[in-house]
């Protein structure tokens, strides 16, 4: 069976963890594990991983250092992030297959994804990038840095930018060719997001594309059978840690959107991903995703644990 993975970013880092590149990767090598049992059940694996805190470190640390080295752009530092963790993610899982005496291939692609100039996103960012702050650091970064700064899910402040729909993955048939014997890790962080102009030509665009979205994209582009999301909790929550917090097994069209009506879903955290979700099977009325967490995922595919999206 065809399966698209989300990683979320508990799956690149975890909380209170030093934010370095060392610590990534051993957060990573866990993950990987995970992964390679899903490759060891024979599934046909493509991973999407998100980039926020690593692009948001990337992009300050190059503002930091602008005396001595021009700032990079936006979008450079979106695929030198698809780079570095994709490299790490590549390294650890072609070290866990071989563990399992399996040997599959694991390559990462630099991925563009095609957006519109004129998304309104643009008008509204809300794509939290970087690490979290106190409000008062976050109001200091706002007055400094003209940065817009909006509170992620009852978790800190963090800086949010514009987070365009993807419309079409550049590299799709690239991706199509390796995919039956190769594990891809593709559309890092959603994907760099390019604007096409007149002439044919791509630019690269100040934004972050929300990496379920584009794992969805992915999803339908070869027409996988199912989209599994990867995340902190072990099913989709209503009244997320309340008193009276209900743990969801099922989830269709319909309840899915009377529940986002009742803002019960986080936006920048959960709500993106029922909304991929849910955009799949509408695609594909006789398919299913599945919401759930990064040591859950074999189970959630047999069916024993997760929240399953369907259509109907």
């Amino acid at each position: 069976m065809k399966v698209v993975v989300a990683l979320g970013g508990n799956a690149l880092q975890t909380k209170g963890m030093v934010p370095s590149a060392e610590e990534q990767l051993k957060v990573i090598r866990r993950t990987c594990r995970y992964i390679a049992q899903l490759s060891s059940a024979h599934y046909e694996l493509a991973i999407v991983h998100g980039n926020g805190p690593q692009i948001g470190r990337i992009i300050q640390a190059s503002e930091y250092a602008k005396a001595v080295t021009p700032a990079l752009p936006f979008d450079v530092c979106g695929a030198m992030s698809q780079g570095y963790i994709g490299y790490q993610l590549q390294q650890s899982l072609k070290h866990e297959l071989n563990l399992c005496n399996m040997d599959v291939p694991v390559v990462t692609l630099v991925t563009q994804v095609i957006v519109e100039k004129d998304d309104t996103a643009f008008l509204t960012p809300s794509k939290p990038i970087g690490g979290f702050y106190s409000k008062e650091d976050a109001k200091r970064l706002q007055r400094e840095k003209g940065y817009i700064m909006k509170e992620d899910a009852k978790r800190g402040w963090r800086r949010v930018v514009a987070s365009p729909m993807p419309r079409k993955i550049v590299e799709i048939d690239e991706i199509k060719k390796l995919w039956k014997d190769t594990i891809v890790i593709t559309c890092g962080g959603g994907g760099v997001p390019v604007v096409e102009k007149q002439d044919g030509t791509l630019e690269g665009i100040a934004a972050v594309v929300d990496k379920d979205f584009a794992a969805e994209l992915l999803a339908e582009e070869i027409n996988a059978d199912i989209f599994l999301i990867l995340t902190e909790v072990e099913k989709v929550c209503l009244n997320y840690q309340m008193e009276n917090e209900i743990k969801l097994d099922k989830l269709n069209l319909k309840e899915a959107a009377a529940y986002i009506e009742e803002n019960q879903f986080a936006s920048g955290s959960m709500l993106p991903k029922i909304q991929a979700a849910m955009k799949f099977v509408r695609m594909y009325p006789d398919k299913k995703a599945i919401i759930t967490s990064l040591d859950n995922a074999a189970e959630a595919l047999e069916g024993k644990t997760g929240t399953v999206i369907t259509f109907a």
